[in-house]
């Protein structure tokens, strides 16, 4: 039901000036699933992204990490497990890769498929499922829109 709500509506993400609120909340819910996460190379991925939105990395070291973790996502294994939960780790790296390219909306759908994969194969056939993941994203959303206001708004 918070989800439907869709905080995002009237925001302009995809315009420059929401490129620190894009990657903000991209990296949030990246962290959300990052226990998911399997792949060294896109923990390694995660810590530059962390540090890109920190101002602790340049442009470059965040480049380099896309196209790294671009390729994990796109070679992962997946799961031969019968509940799936290798599937999580995938989802998650797909999210994180999706953050880094700067495709928060996207990112964000990939890490609550992720967190809800990580209950079980099963739980993703059921939509309430994904109500407390997506209620967390809108409230980290609108918390993340008062740290980032005027330019992102329609």
């Amino acid at each position: 039901a918070a989800y439907a709500a869709r905080p995002w509506r009237g925001l302009n993400l995809d315009e420059p000036p929401c490129e620190s609120l894009r990657l903000a909340f991209g990296l949030a819910c990246v962290q959300r699933a990052e226990h998911l996460l399997e792949d060294p190379e896109a923990i390694r991925c995660l810590a530059v992204f962390k540090s890109f939105v920190e101002g602790k990395a340049d442009r470059a070291a965040l480049a380099q990490a896309a196209q790294k973790v671009a390729a994990v996502a796109g070679s992962h294994r997946g799961s031969n497990s019968i509940d799936g939960s290798a599937h999580a780790a995938v989802s998650a790296t797909y999210a994180l890769a999706n953050a880094l390219a700067g495709r928060a909306l996207e990112a964000a759908g990939y890490a609550a498929y992720a967190c809800v994969y990580g209950y079980g194969g099963y739980a993703v056939a059921d939509p309430s499922a994904f109500e407390p993941e997506h209620s967390w994203q809108v409230q980290q959303l609108k918390a993340l829109l008062a740290l980032h206001p005027a330019p992102c708004s329609a």
